[in-house]
């Protein structure tokens, strides 16, 4: 399944939840600095979806906030509740 995920580098913690429009938000501490909120955003949304991380596929925008990643199917449920959250 494909997820479109914002990216908020440099927030005070990493939290995952909420939505920007249409995408999942995904506040992550590391700075985007040489590729490092994007590895701390595909690792955040595989530790909230209870998955390995490399079950969490980046499709789109490796230097932009907003990028699309695979997972698999079997987390909609999970991935429906977090789209629910409050920042």
């Amino acid at each position: 399944m494909r997820v479109t995920i914002r990216v908020r580098p440099g927030a005070s913690r990493t939290a995952v939840g909420g939505r920007y429009g249409d995408a999942l938000v995904v506040a992550v501490q590391a700075r985007a600095v040489d590729g490092a909120a994007t590895k701390a955003a595909l690792e955040a949304v595989a530790g909230a979806l209870g998955i390995r991380r490399r079950e969490v596929t980046l499709l789109t925008g490796a230097t932009s906030r907003t990028k699309t990643v695979e997972v698999p199917d079997a987390t909609a449920s999970r991935l429906a509740d977090l789209m629910r959250e409050a920042d």
